[in-house]
């Protein structure tokens, strides 16, 4: 077997290739689009990489066939609280189960890390946001992949097993029925900030896309500083993503809470868009634009799912995400266009949004592992991801 750092536009389709080949045959595979996955490693389209560095290989065997691929990634701002050692990152791990190989490609991007300061590596994950092919999947095989979701053959959790990594967080994921409604207490929440003057909730409008996003940012900077994990986000990220997402978003999905004028609580869905990139086989020119255009004219998707949700820290006790989710919920069923939702992930070490979850009549429906590979446990033992510190106030 031999290692190919991906540095041709040859290598850079067998790397997209790969994916799909060790897929094939199985029913419920969605192919991500090619051109998001490239982007990731575009210096003029990831930020990350002003803070940081990414490398990508292929393993190929005897006969010259690739048979798995991997990228390794660091950046200055990626952390977990917790965490007192520089971290790197690998992803879009792919490999045929063959443990020979993925030892030489974990090694690879193990010995890279290591030559850039890293003590430890975490994956697999995204370089980028977390909302998008973040940690393995070992529960959840049955049904097809939401749109950014990971989705790998259920052998890949032996592989990184086997090699040393250990499971640094889970994360969980929740379905429910839409027609099955919401346990009473979330009307009974709604009628009581309904009542009151100062509480509001409405549904983004697309033709003020800049004040929303302004919200978003307030909110979600002020809901996960908790985290203690330096995740910031700026404006400018999230108007780019509201503008990626403006053909295809639904504004009656996507709500925000208000007290007086102050932004209070957001709750941000999106149809499920491998509903429509499923047909598309990574490709997305004109022709997949015109049909995706006449499927949402169609309203052939049915699915919708959860991309963020967040409360200021000082209102999270109240009831504010029932008086949202319940807003969202009437328009829903007034609607009658999406029937099933799957919610975005949730760790383990944030029990008060499982709780949420669960507290929606959410079925468990999969379940991620983010891994973590340390380096040299004498000198920084393995501990699993704290749970969340909840007494921190805005």
């Amino acid at each position: 077997m031999k290692i190919l750092e991906v540095n041709t536009p040859l290598l850079e389709i067998a790397f997209l290739e790969i994916n799909a080949q060790l897929n094939k045959g199985n029913p419920h595979y969605i192919r991500p689009l090619n051109k998001e996955v490239s982007e990731v490693f575009d210096k003029t389209k990831n930020k990350l990489f002003q803070q940081g560095n990414a490398k990508r290989w292929l393993v190929q065997n005897e006969r010259g066939e690739t048979i798995g691929r991997i990228a390794a990634f660091y950046y200055s701002s990626y952390k977990n609280k917790g965490t007192e050692f520089p971290v790197g990152c690998v992803g879009y791990f792919d490999c045929t189960d063959d443990f020979a190989a993925a030892q030489l490609l974990f090694d690879t991007a193990k010995k890279w890390l290591s030559e850039n300061g890293m003590q430890a590596m975490d994956g697999p994950i995204n370089f980028g946001d977390r909302d998008k092919w973040w940690g393995l999947m070992v529960k959840g095989f049955e049904e097809e992949p939401m749109y950014g979701m990971s989705y790998n053959p259920p052998y890949y959790e032996a592989l990184l097993t086997q090699y040393g990594f250990e499971n640094f967080y889970n994360q969980y994921y929740y379905k429910l029925n839409i027609e099955d409604g919401l346990p009473p207490k979330f009307e009974e929440r709604y009628n009581k900030f309904k009542a009151k003057a100062d509480y509001r909730a409405i549904h983004l409008d697309k033709n003020n896309l800049q004040k929303f996003a302004k919200d978003f940012v307030t909110i979600y900077n002020s809901a996960w500083a908790q985290h203690g994990e330096a995740k910031a986000i700026t404006y400018e990220q999230i108007i780019k993503l509201f503008n990626s997402l403006k053909a295809v978003m639904d504004e009656r999905v996507i709500w925000f809470a208000y007290y007086k004028e102050e932004p209070i609580a957001m709750f941000i869905n999106i149809p499920d868009l491998n509903q429509y990139f499923k047909y598309f086989n990574g490709q997305l020119g004109w022709i997949q634009k015109l049909r995706l255009l006449w499927m949402k004219w169609n309203k052939s998707n049915t699915k919708l799912t959860g991309l963020a949700f967040g409360v200021v820290p000082k209102y999270q006790a109240l009831g504010v995400d029932s008086f949202l989710i319940y807003a969202c919920d009437l328009w829903l069923h007034e609607s009658n266009i999406y029937k099933q939702y799957e919610m975005g992930w949730a760790a383990d070490w944030n029990p008060k949004m499982v709780n949420i979850y669960k507290s929606l009549g959410g079925i468990p429906s999969r379940q991620m592992v983010t891994y973590r590979h340390v380096f040299n446990p004498n000198n920084t033992p393995f501990e699993r991801h704290p749970m969340m510190d909840y007494s921190v106030k805005d």
